[in-house]
C-alpha cells in the first residue's frame, strides 16, 4: 500500500488482512512501515517494540549484549521481540526511520532478517509511508502488487502520481500497479476520471464511505471483526479477489 497520508491506506491494508484470514490464507505477515504507525490499533494487537527501537537497543553498547552472543545475533534477537503475534497474522512495526552511518551494519541485519522472515509466510502486506523507503530497501524480494490508494481529492491523486514517479526512480521491483479510490461516491469517481486516467493506472476499486469503520475506531475494535455486508468489506472484496487469486 502506498499513497498520501490520511487516504485510508491502513484501513485498506487491515481489510486485506481480514480478507486473507477469512479465506484461511494464513499466517499473514503485516509490516507497518509508516512512521505514523497505527496498524496495531486497527488490527487490535499491542506492539511490544518497534524495529527502530530494537535496532537502537541492539546497538546501544557492547555491555548490553549477553555473553556468547555476537552483535548480529543480538540484533536478530531484538527483532524477534518486535514481532507481535496475532490470530492468523504477525505484525512487525518499523517505527522511526533507519539511522545513518553507525547503524548501517544493524540496518543490513534488519533487511536480511526481514527477507528471511517474509519467506515463512504465504502473504506479506506492507503499509508504506509516502516515500517508499522501506519498500525500496527490500532488495531480494519483488513486490507482486503495489496498491496505490487515494481519496476523492486532487491532492491525493497528486500524491499517487508522486508514488509512481518515486517507484520508477528507486527502481522498485513491482509486478503490477493498481489504483484504489477510497471513501468516494460513484459520482466523485466519475468527476475525477480525467485525472485518474492521467495516472495510467487501472482503477480496480472505488470504496465507499463506511460509518462502521468510524464506529470501530471510536470503540477501539479491530477491523478484522468488520461484518460481511458492510460497505467497506463489500467494496474491497472484489479487489482482494483479483489480487490474491493471482498469487495463489
Amino acid at each position: 500500500m502506498a499513497g498520501k497520508g490520511g487516504t485510508g491506506k491502513t484501513t485498506i491494508a487491515s481489510l486485506a488482512v481480514r480478507y486473507l484470514i477469512s479465506k484461511g490464507e494464513t499466517p499473514v505477515l503485516v509490516v507497518d512501515a509508516d512512521p505514523n504507525a497505527n496498524m496495531g490499533q486497527t488490527l487490535g494487537i499491542p506492539v511490544p517494540i518497534t524495529v527502530g527501537a530494537a535496532r537502537e537497543q541492539g546497538f546501544a553498547g557492547d555491555r548490553d549484549i549477553p555473553g556468547g552472543m555476537t552483535k548480529d545475533q543480538y540484533v536478530e534477537y531484538k527483532m524477534q521481540e518486535a514481532l507481535a503475534e496475532g490470530d492468523g497474522f504477525d505484525l512487525l512495526t518499523m517505527g522511526r526511520p533507519e539511522g545513518a552511518g553507525c547503524y548501517c551494519f544493524a540496518n543490513n541485519i534488519i533487511r536480511r532478517y526481514m527477507d528471511e522472515l517474509a519467506g515463512d509466510y504465504p502473504h506479506v502486506i506492507m503499509d508504506n509511508e509516502a516515500g517508499l523507503e522501506h519498500l525500496s530497501r527490500r532488495t531480494t524480494r519483488r513486490t507482486d502488487v503495489l496498491l496505490v490508494v487515494s481519496d476523492a481529492g486532487v491532492r491525493g491523486l497528486g500524491a499517487a502520481r508522486n508514488v509512481l514517479d518515486l517507484a520508477a526512480e528507486m527502481k522498485v521491483d513491482v509486478g503490477e500497479y493498481m489504483f484504489v479510490l477510497n471513501r468516494a461516491t460513484p459520482e466523485a469517481a466519475a468527476a475525477l476520471m480525467p485525472e485518474i486516467e492521467r495516472l495510467e493506472l487501472p482503477l480496480v476499486a472505488t470504496v465507499p464511505e463506511d460509518a462502521g469503520l468510524f464506529d470501530a475506531e471510536v470503540a477501539g475494535r479491530s477491523l478484522i471483526g468488520m461484518p460481511e455486508g458492510s460497505p467497506a468489506v463489500d467494496g474491497t472484496t472484489p479487489l482482494f479477489d483479483k489480487i490474491f487469486a493471482a498469487q495463489t
